[in-house]
Parts: structure tokens; sequence; C-alpha cells
């Protein structure tokens, strides 16, 4: 009965359509006909309204790491199922014929309530690969790669340095959330080969 919920609970968390419902109710951008036709934050971006990106960037954040943090509070046992289906939920809501976003913020959400420490390096990552190329999904691509290698030298090293982690360290499920963000951004790592993935202009 405890997995029935969670599985629900947290799919259903993660497939609200923030981007989609915000653009509807404060702009004239059909969203789905908006550039990559995706609900995240960087695609309500490109219909200009920059301050409705950044709320559906936080409320994407935001959903994933209230779902995962009650999870953990009342099922914790079932907290990586959890992570892995608010994401999933994001990525293919039923709403949308599961045609959703990419899951970056949502992911990010989910590190939030697993590791400060994770999230504040993925937040930085990011920046600083946007700032230099100013590809979304280049700073996506490269900032979940960097967190799961990091997350596997912390747990491969720590046993022989008797290095106590108090934060969350599973480099399994990192590296199952660095495939699925390489699976959602299958046309943009085509793109970035055929040097046509466009940048974002700030």
């Amino acid at each position: 009965m405890e997995i029935i919920l969670v599985f629900f609970f947290s799919y259903l968390g993660g497939s609200i359509p923030f981007g989609l419902i915000l653009t509807k109710s404060f702009s004239k951008h059909d969203l789905k006909k908006t550039g990559s036709g995706n609900i995240g934050a960087t695609n309500v971006f490109r219909t200009g309204n920059k301050y409705l990106a950044i709320l559906t960037l936080v409320l994407d954040v935001t959903k994933g790491y209230f779902v995962v943090i009650i999870t953990q509070n009342y099922f914790p046992e079932l907290v990586y199922l959890s992570c892995l289906l608010v994401f999933l939920g994001h990525v293919f809501p039923i709403w949308l014929k599961f045609k959703g976003g990419k899951g970056v913020a949502t992911y990010l959400g989910v590190l939030f309530a697993l590791s400060y420490q994770l999230s504040f390096l993925f937040i930085f990552t990011w920046i600083l690969v946007f700032l230099i190329f100013r590809y979304s999904s280049l700073s996506s691509l490269f900032s979940s790669l960097t967190i799961f290698v990091v997350s596997l030298i912390r747990e491969t090293v720590s046993p022989f340095l008797s290095i106590k982690i108090e934060t969350f360290s599973s480099s399994f499920i990192l590296f199952i959330f660095f495939v699925l963000i390489m699976f959602t951004h299958k046309k943009n790592i085509h793109n970035l080969k055929n040097k046509n993935e466009p940048k974002i202009k700030l």
C-alpha cells in the first residue's frame, strides 16, 4: 500500500506542468508551439517573459524538493523510488500525453532534498558552463555529469580515508539521473554536434 501511495504521490506531484499553466494564465503564447515545445523554464524564457521563466524554474525545483522531503519523512525506505518518479512525472506527464519537460529543474529540486553540497555544486557548474558557452542544454548535461562523477569519487575515496559522509551520495541513482537527462536532451545533443543548437541570449 505504501509503495502505491508513494508512486502516485511522486508521479502526480512531478507531473504538474507549471510552465504551461503560467504561460496560459499570464501570456498569449502556446508553450507547446514555442521553441522546443517542452514545458520547462528554458522554453518559457523563449516566450520573452523572464519573470515567468524564473517562476517556472522555482516551482519546478520546489515540486521536486517537497515531494522527496515528504517521502523522506514518512516513507524513507522508498525515497529513491520517489526521486525517480517525481522526475519521470515531469518528463512524461499523463495530462500532456506524456510529453513534458527535460527535467533539469525538478532534478535540482531532488538534489536539494538529498544533498545541499551537490545542489550548490550543480548550480555553480551550470552557471560556469553557461557563461562560457551560452547553451542551456550543454550546461545541464555537463552539470549532471559532474554531480555523478563527484559522488562516485566521494563514495570511492571516503572508506579509505575514513570520511563520514552525512549527506546523501548514491552514485548509482545519480548515474540513472544523468542517463535520463541525456535521454531528454538527445535532440539538443544532436544539435550541438551539428552546431545548430540555439544559444540563450540574456
